[in-house]
């Protein structure tokens, strides 16, 4: 009798028609907890349905997950309508889901949202108590798994952006026993290292049992209760957390943490430069502006010097007397007999005229140049000076003084 021997596809695709086969598989409705939930880019849904003992990989394609209304997550109770039958390639005994309906909240997702609303009543998720992060922090606290690919992921991206920023790792434990307490203990003791501005905890994606040490409410009242902001950067962009409420920004993922916390450098160059550049122009503009105003102000005093009116006003008079003169020898010469005697009068009277003028100048200068403090000096008296202070009186008199004569200075000094 020859050994009857079976490849390994052979059985699976037997394995996979009995399935099929039977009615009883064909067309089923199961009741559970979703876990582990992920949305394929594909569209696909793939998750876990489980019960207090057991366990089933489950997948909806996207034909029908486009037409479910629901939006399923972690810790979601369902009831699936669908098939059982293998992954042939994989080997993989699964439930093909058709529909999906809500069947009320897992055990999870109850603890999850009795704890949120308690907290929120408390305040600690008000957008009044979120701080801003800082432009440029001096040091950065990461408080996650040494091992994870979350540490890896912030140092390059801060290492992209600003190198100059350094990174200090509080390592915990990020699931299982322990590592709410963990996590909790490392925020606090974030917050007193000297020089750290800024904290970011987080960790990779999973089920919602993965991530429930960011659900404790030790951790979240760790994030509350710290000096300085908290980045929580938990799972993906669909994964929300508690921790993610009662933090100051919440990001979707841990590089999105890290492009949160540091800036790009070459951005902040970029802007300084651009800062320099408005303000060179302001500066030239204003000073362009105070040399326009200087030039006017030059301009009214150089009209305002005395001697310069003193000439405007010769000026003017000797343009008066030429236009008389005109004028009277005009006349003269249209009535010669008669206005002779006139003309001559007239240039008394003009003679006159100018002659006050001329003393009217004369009288001017004599009183400018009086007010001229040197002319005193010529005439026997003496400035009495404090250094480069004029001493008005006897009571302002100081012990060493200087006497300023016309011809030169002379130091004194007062006795009793």
């Amino acid at each position: 009798m020859s050994e009857w021997i079976l490849a390994v596809s052979d059985l699976n695709e037997y394995v996979r028609r009995t399935l099929a086969a039977d009615p009883m598989l064909r067309s089923l409705r199961l009741r559970g907890e979703i876990s582990n939930f992920k949305r394929h880019t594909s569209g696909h849904w793939y998750f876990t349905l489980k019960d207090e003992t057991s366990r089933i990989s489950c997948v909806m394609f996207r034909q029908n997950a486009m037409r479910m209304s629901i939006r399923p997550m972690d810790g979601m109770q369902v009831i699936l309508s669908g098939s059982v039958s293998l992954y042939a390639e994989g080997g993989a005994y699964q439930f093909y889901a058709e529909n999906m309906r809500p069947d009320g909240l897992g055990t999870l997702y109850q603890q999850f949202e009795a704890l949120k609303a308690r907290l929120a009543a408390e305040g600690l998720f008000d957008a009044g108590r979120k701080r801003p992060l800082p432009l440029r922090p001096r040091k950065i606290a990461v408080v996650t798994s040494r091992t994870g690919a979350v540490l890896q992921d912030i140092r390059n991206v801060s290492s992209r952006r600003d190198p100059g920023v350094p990174l200090v790792l509080l390592p915990v434990q990020v699931q299982g026993e322990g590592a709410a307490e963990s996590i909790a203990a490392a925020i606090r003791k974030a917050g007193t290292l000297p020089g750290v501005e800024v904290i970011i905890t987080g960790r990779g994606g999973g089920s919602m049992e993965d991530l429930w040490a960011f659900n404790e409410e030790s951790v979240a009242r760790s994030i509350a209760a710290s000096p300085i902001p908290v980045i929580s950067a938990v799972g993906h962009e669909t994964d929300v957390t508690i921790a993610d409420f009662a933090a100051d920004v919440r990001a979707s993922t841990p590089s999105h943490a890290a492009e949160l916390a540091v800036p790009d450098v070459s951005e902040l160059i970029g802007g300084l430069r651009m800062m320099r550049g408005h303000l060179t122009q302001a500066a030239t503009a204003r000073l362009h502006r105070a040399q326009a105003e200087l030039s006017v102000c030059q301009r009214r005093m150089e009209l305002l010097r005395p001697d310069r009116q003193l000439m405007q006003l010769q000026a003017s008079v000797q343009q008066a007397r030429e236009r008389l003169d005109r004028c009277v020898n005009e006349r003269l010469a249209a009535y010669p007999p008669r206005l002779a005697m006139l003309g001559m009068k007239l240039d008394h009277l003009m003679d006159e005229r100018i002659r006050r003028y001329q003393e009217q100048c004369a009288t001017g200068r004599a009183r400018l140049e009086a007010l001229n403090p040197t002319r005193v000096l010529d005439r026997g008296y003496a400035l009495v000076l404090d250094g480069q202070r004029v001493i008005p009186d006897a009571a302002s008199a100081v012990q060493h003084m200087t006497l300023r004569f016309r011809d030169g200075t002379v130091a004194v000094q007062m006795e009793e």
